[in-house]
């Protein structure tokens, strides 16, 4: 399988990535199995990864075309004209159509059923079953009031003030994801219109790594890791789809294992991804015949305190917990079957993307976060002594659909600014310091 920047391609699954692609081959010396099949790898030092080569990216994986009768997750498809260029563009998303539905049918609820992963390499294991409690009780899954927020990411990328977040929805206890959606739409108050994720954990799963396709990295505050190529470990995700129920989205959740995507581990990192893939496409390319199901999934690390936030919440502060996982989900629920094209955007805020034409809500504003729900996870000091866990969870800002259609901001039919002027283009609205997600995308 053949994995690229999201600059150039979209191939079946959706993925914070550090750096470019290369092309890599899944290797058939893999260990796949149960938990009690653990076996033990030759113990290593992780390779140090300096902060300026630590820069969250994301790609995405295959794609596939679906029929109003597919056997699939509930999802509507609407279009809209881009002004800046005319092109009317169409786009599928998760749940149910905003515009048209009523009562307890704009109320929709995905089933997710979480996968922990344990991976074992270079000596050490990450088990992803350490960190399925604090997922589930992150906004990811439990309810928050969003209408303020202790903290939000600065124009510096470090923490800075809070302030009204969702201010209308106050008081209204919801998901992340219900949040999200809501904003984008502006249905909220007393809207019924909900999309919310139900969560069902299912039996973990040991992946165990050859030493030629991984090892052992860390940050400069001494925080372990783990880089695995890209491809190999997409193999492995592929393998455990045959199981999957078409209509919940299944999630992969591993604690701190990051992808890379040249030869070297230090060309890392990707944190997830999310994709499609249609039924009896083992590759993922898409093709479907009439109403075959069509499957989609993620695949997220729980990311540890200290491995990118620099400590009193310094540089990339928001990039810890949660992040990853808020990025992949909020990408899924707007561009489910990643096919969702636009008009070819770029952002200062993410350069690693250069000109992409694909609506990836997170990509723009990777790094970019808020603090919500109270966090007793890892919140002690990093390894070398410093603290960059600060009692909250930390998802990631998103990008709505109205700044990807270029749509002027007082006919966005996105929830109104905080200062009362326009629609927001982002869920943090103006809690996003960037010029650049207070008007329309800028193009190539």
């Amino acid at each position: 399988m053949t994995i690229r920047s999201l600059t150039t391609a979209v191939i079946a699954a959706g993925a914070l990535v550090l750096a470019a692609g290369t092309t890599a081959t899944a290797s058939t010396t893999s260990s796949t199995s149960p938990t009690s099949g653990t076996s033990a790898t030759t113990a290593t030092e992780p390779q140090l990864i300096h902060d300026e080569d630590l820069k969250a990216q994301s790609i995405t994986m295959g794609g596939a075309k679906v029929l109003p009768t597919t056997k699939t997750i509930p999802h509507w498809y609407g279009q809209t004209k881009d002004p800046s260029n005319g092109v009317t563009y169409g786009y599928n998303m998760v749940g149910a159509n905003p515009h048209t539905c009523s009562g307890v049918a704009c109320d929709v609820t995905v089933e997710v059923d979480i996968t922990p992963i344990k991976v074992v390499i270079g000596g050490e294991t990450f088990d992803g079953s350490d960190v399925v409690a604090p997922t589930l009780a992150s906004p990811q899954f439990a309810d928050n009031d969003y209408g303020t927020t202790p903290a939000a990411t600065d124009a510096a990328f470090k923490r800075g003030p809070g302030g009204a977040l969702s201010q209308a929805d106050a008081g209204v206890p919801l998901q992340l994801q219900d949040a999200t959606m809501r904003a984008q739409f502006a249905k909220t108050g007393g809207s019924s219109y909900h999309l919310r994720l139900h969560a069902n954990v299912l039996a973990p799963v040991t992946i165990t790594v050859p030493s030629n396709q991984g090892g052992l990295i860390q940050s400069g505050r001494g925080v372990h890791g783990a880089s695995i190529d890209v491809g190999w470990w997409s193999s492995q995700i592929n393998n455990l789809e045959t199981s999957a129920d078409p209509t919940h989205l299944p999630l992969y959740l591993t604690d701190n294992i990051f992808l890379h995507t040249g030869k070297s581990i230090a060309d890392c990192c990707i944190i997830g991804y999310h994709g499609t893939k249609a039924a009896g496409d083992r590759l993922g390319t898409g093709k479907t015949q009439g109403d075959a199901p069509v499957q989609t999934f993620a695949w997220a690390s729980y990311v540890r305190p200290g491995f990118y936030s620099r400590p009193d919440g310094g540089t990339n502060w928001a990039l810890q917990d949660i992040h990853a996982i808020s990025h992949e989900i909020a990408e899924w629920a707007d561009d489910p079957f990643v096919n969702n094209t636009v008009n070819p955007w770029v952002t200062p805020t993410a350069p690693q993307y250069g000109c992409t034409g694909v609506l990836e809500t997170g990509d723009p504003v990777v790094s970019i976060g808020f603090a919500m729900g109270a966090n007793a996870y890892r919140q002690g000091p990093n390894p070398d002594g410093t603290q960059s866990a600060d009692g909250y969870y930390h998802p990631e800002d998103e990008a709505l659909l109205p700044w990807f259609l270029r749509l002027p901001s007082n006919a966005t039919g996105s929830e109104v600014n905080q200062s009362g002027v326009g629609g927001r283009y982002t869920l943090m609205g103006d809690l996003n310091p960037f010029p650049g997600f207070r008007a329309p995308a800028t193009g190539c």
